[in-house]
């Protein structure tokens, strides 16, 4: 069985994504990724350089520099002819690519997945994580996204894999056309790579709490900062920080949650974590049933404290 992995990149580097979605592709069969994007000449030897890949397929060209899904989907769609199973981490561009691909294919995708039970068999989350559903599939050709936190990462290294030039003969499928973007830049650990988070919920009162209190506790920790997505809301802190089932998916080494009561959909986005630490002033907040570590207290005197004797 092959297998064909959409490789998460930046330009220059592979993402640690890309990763996990190839130790869940490999217990599938033989693994093949595809980069796509303008100049990823570089990407494509680092892909190729993954433990267990056997073939880099890359798409270098103007239509791919942006990955619209409008003109990768049609991309991979066509080199599912010589794959069985079409495997994308669920980040926000893989879960932007997958339906279209499933669409083409005339497929259901299997959404999220935390295991691989057989070739045709997986366990995915449903009601926000509280309960775990095995499907099974009778479809000829699978697309999948993977949940990262579910699977180890691949080595990045000791792979000898090959690397081949795909054209597409849609190319610019003139659907959608990128306009510009604005990204957010932190000397802080990305959220889904971090080994420590620090997350802020609603209790902090204001943007100006948030980061007073938050910023240098996650300094001191050498932490990514997080929020609930009652804070960003509120506008505490902006999009990219929340953490939950309609934000970021995380499983660090170590998750500490600042005035966050521990509604179900934040819940599904950290329960994973090695060690939750959870600071409340409400004894009865949710987030201490899920919690490793819990401290009742007011957060505007415990967190200054803890801040300083760290």
């Amino acid at each position: 069985m092959k297998t064909l992995v959409w490789v998460e990149h930046d330009g220059t580097t592979v993402k640690d994504a890309t990763l996990n979605a190839v130790t869940a592709a490999s217990k599938l069969g033989e693994v093949h990724l595809l980069v796509a994007g303008e100049g990823v000449g570089a990407v494509a030897e680092a892909a190729a350089k993954i433990a267990g890949v056997g073939k880099v397929h890359v798409a270098d060209g103007a239509p791919f520099a942006h990955a619209l899904a409008e003109n990768v989907a049609p991309l991979v769609a066509e080199l599912m002819g010589h794959h069985d199973a079409f495997v994308a981490p669920a980040t926000t561009t893989g879960k932007n690519i997958a339906p279209r691909v499933a669409a083409l294919l005339d497929v259901m995708q299997i959404s999220d997945i935390l295991s691989v039970e057989a070739e045709d068999t997986f366990t995915r989350p449903i009601y926000a994580g509280n309960a775990i559903a095995t499907v099974q599939t009778s479809d000829a050709k699978k697309v999948i996204t993977v949940r990262t936190t579910a699977f180890d990462k691949a080595a990045a290294e000791g792979g000898s894999g090959t690397v081949e030039a795909v054209s597409a003969a849609a190319g610019d499928a003139g659907l959608s056309t990128f306009e510009g973007q604005e990204i957010a830049k932190s000397a802080r650990p990305e959220l889904t790579s971090a080994k420590v988070i620090v997350s802020g919920g609603r209790a902090l009162g204001s943007s100006e709490q948030f980061h007073a209190l938050i910023d240098p506790l996650a300094d001191k920790l050498g932490a990514g900062v997080g929020a609930s997505r009652a804070a960003v809301d509120a506008g505490y802190a902006p999009n990219d920080y929340q953490v939950g089932q309609t934000g970021k998916i995380v499983a660090p080494e170590v998750y500490v949650a600042v005035g966050i009561s521990g509604a179900i959909q934040h819940l599904a986005g950290m329960k994973d974590s090695k060690t939750i630490i959870a600071i409340n002033k409400d004894e009865d907040a949710p987030i201490f049933q899920v919690a490793d570590l819990g401290l009742v207290g007011d957060l505007f005197k415990v967190v200054p404290e803890l801040t300083e004797k760290l």
